[in-house]
């Protein structure tokens, strides 16, 4: 027989309690209730709707799923009315084996879900009696499932007679309430912020806060059975950052499981989610590693790393690039008649051993990468060759998209000016490139003793190759604005080439006069060479007038945060870094200047090693962006994971060549065991 509350016109059946066998309280229940001795039956109880929040001890458990059976207070006394805010009623087990119910964060049985990881251990289970419960630390209905799992059906009828007989033994046996105490430190915080605790299902899981919890301190929340209050075993397993604690009571064969984080699938979605960070931010996974030792953490290993990156974290960064790839490609081809290009490799190492040479294309006028080129040493003939084949790669793809190309500036290697001339592209060369080498000439040049005098131009030559090329408008006036530094450093400003007759700075007269150079001399010699050799004469005639490279240098800075050269990655983890760092330029390209708070622009002072003791202020930029990092968790955790076939057939298309030793025998390892010998233990030649 289902017992009911004792109270007049309540029908409840939620939580009854015991009549307390104080006699005391005994006395205050019946007077709040307004019932008397006579009208108390012998089996009576009150429900939770006639008690307040604060009646209970672990109201806060309760909310958050650590436990499923509200305690009373020893001093709690009802209501004869419910209260206007009752406590969240306790979900009972319907008799019924065809209705069924999905727990996602806690599931007792495996669900039928498409795995594509193979676990060491078997599924969790619970060990419970015939006594069961589900608490979870998250809330079930935020868990998105990839797939149809099986659901647990509810206690049958046979069940939930025990549980019945189970509460008429505790009610027999004394009053079922779980005492506090009052002295706890913990009772204050208890009581004053317990509203501040909520659930909100709509949250999606990878945007959940998180804490860092130590082991004591959570399972002192398992160490006492909230039904019978006496002492419990709990067991913690552990699957990477996954935490499920199970506890059974061994004296009302009370169960329950708790999981520290969702399970999506068969996969924890903190170790999905700490994968897709690290990814993502560049950050390196035996860094991460050695931090989480330091604290003693437990973190999985990099094979599960390496499996989840490749199954959804790389898939998801292709599709991400390649989708802001179509919006930049098609803003280009908006603009048909004036497209202007730069065009620079990097390699992933200095010198001719480089295994890696990206090669990168981008947008001068809005200063966007628009492409991204990978080559492999043995791709081609050599390291040499490695910038050609990205440039002809990225051409390639311009056209199949039909950008048609107005202009572009590259260094002034000569494969690249040989294959642009082939291909009637228009061809300018970046003027810090060209600066930078003959400001090094230069250099040599004065610390020859009978060219000392030189240092004192070396500074105004420099800035009169940036002056030719910002204003001019054709090669032959860049090349006579350029050879007038001859005579204007023996002091003539009059010149003999029409296109620049004379130079354009006001006359003056000048109060050192031995810094002139003279005809004739070493040291003009020398700079007459420099400065006039054919070579020289033919960049100059190609420098570019107003767009540089030197955003595409910066952008190959910021590769360093995703890509350091002191780390070996596979081709496909190379490129989808490689693809990161673009994506995060792209998105803190048009930073504006900083202010303060007075509205001020914000400068700082630098420094660089290489001035040699030059300063120059650069303004303060406003911080970076990452929300190209949220897009990448929502594109992962809405999409990827669920069916990750269309994003890892995508990936399967991009041609990904053999490792470099693969074109050599791979020996026997017990023969090179064999063969070992130390270098000081060789014998005598």
């Amino acid at each position: 027989m289902v017992r009911r509350c004792s109270v007049a016109g309540c029908k409840s059946t939620a939580g009854l309690h015991g009549f307390p066998a104080d006699l005391e309280m005994r006395r205050q229940w019946l007077h709040a209730l307004g019932l008397e001795d006579r009208e108390f039956p012998p089996r009576a109880g009150v429900c939770n709707l006639h008690f307040t929040r604060d009646c209970f001890s672990n109201a806060i458990e309760v909310e958050m799923g650590f436990s499923t059976q509200l305690a009373l207070k020893r001093d709690a006394v009802p209501n004869a009315a419910p209260p206007a805010r009752t406590p969240p009623p306790q979900r009972r087990l319907e008799a019924s084996t065809s209705v069924q119910f999905a727990d996602a964060a806690c599931q007792t049985d495996p669900p039928i879900t498409r795995s594509w990881m193979k676990t060491r251990t078997p599924p969790f289970r619970s060990t419970g009696g015939p006594v069961s419960c589900t608490d979870v630390g998250v809330d079930s209905s935020a868990v998105r499932a990839s797939g149809p799992s099986r659901k647990r059906p509810r206690l049958d009828l046979k069940e939930e007679e025990e549980e019945e007989e189970e509460e008429e033994e505790l009610y027999e046996g004394g009053s079922s309430m779980i005492t506090e105490d009052p002295h706890d430190p913990l009772h204050s915080l208890t009581s004053t912020q317990s509203t501040n605790v909520t659930t909100e299902p709509s949250i999606p899981i990878h945007k959940m806060s998180k804490y860092v919890v130590y082991e004591r301190c959570l399972l002192e929340l398992f160490e006492a059975c909230p039904r019978c209050g006496r002492a419990s075993r709990p067991k913690t397993r552990t699957m990477g950052t996954f935490l499920r604690v199970e506890q059974n009571c061994p004296h009302c064969d009370f169960s329950r499981t708790w999981n520290s984080q969702p399970i999506i699938g068969s996969v924890p979605a903190g170790n999905l989610q700490l994968t897709a960070a690290v990814y993502t931010s560049g950050a390196s996974f035996f860094t991460l590693e050695k931090i989480f030792q330091a604290m003693n953490l437990p973190l999985y290993k990099y094979a599960t790393f390496r499996r989840l990156a490749r199954r959804f974290i790389e898939p998801a960064i292709v599709c991400r690039w390649r989708t802001m790839q179509d919006a930049t490609l098609e803003q280009l081809i908006s603009q048909q008649q004036n497209v202007m290009l730069a065009g620079d490799m990097r390699a992933d190492s200095p010198g001719h051993s480089a295994k890696y040479g990206s090669y990168t294309m981008m947008d001068l006028r809005n200063k966007k990468i628009i492409d991204l080129q990978l080559v492999q040493r043995n791709e081609v003939a050599g390291s040499c060759h490695m910038e050609v084949e990205g440039l002809k790669r990225s051409l390639a793809l311009l056209e199949e998209r039909g950008v048609t190309l107005t202009s572009i500036v590259t260094d002034r290697r000569p494969q690249i000016q040989r294959f642009l001339k082939e291909a009637r592209i228009k061809h300018y060369y970046d003027v810090w490139r060209l600066e930078k080498r003959l400001s090094k000439k230069l250099v040599l040049i004065s610390k020859n003793k009978d060219c000392v005098i030189l240092k004192k131009w070396i500074h105004s030559i420099k800035h009169h190759m940036y002056w030719t090329a910002a204003s001019s408008s054709s090669g032959p006036e860049r090349v006579a604005k350029w050879t007038s530094i001859l005579n204007h450093i023996r002091d003539v400003h009059v010149h003999e080439d029409p296109a620049f007759p004379q130079c354009l700075h006001a006359p003056r007269t000048s109060r050192d006069k031995s810094k002139w150079l003279k005809a004739g001399t070493k040291a003009f010699i020398r700079v007459e060479k420099a400065l006039t050799n054919k070579r020289i004469l033919k960049d100059v005639e190609k420098m570019s007038a107003h767009h540089q490279t030197s955003s595409l240098e910066a952008f190959h800075s910021s590769i360093l945060r995703f890509v350091p050269k002191n780390a070996v990655f596979p081709f496909l983890g190379m490129l989808c870094r490689l693809y990161l760092a673009a994506m995060h330029f792209n998105e803190n390209a048009g930073r504006p200047q900083a202010t303060s708070p007075t509205g001020e622009l914000l400068y700082r002072l630098n420094l660089p090693k290489s001035k040699k003791g030059e300063f120059s202020m650069k303004p303060v930029k406003v911080d970076p962006t990452y929300d190209y990092v949220d897009e990448l968790m929502d594109l992962i955790f809405e999409k990827v994971f669920e069916d990750p076939g269309p994003y890892e057939a995508e990936v399967q298309k991009i041609p990904i060549p053999d490792d470099l030793s693969a074109q050599f025998e791979k020996p026997d390892k017990m023969e090179v065991i064999a063969s070992y010998v130390s270098r000081f233990n060789q014998g005598l030649v």
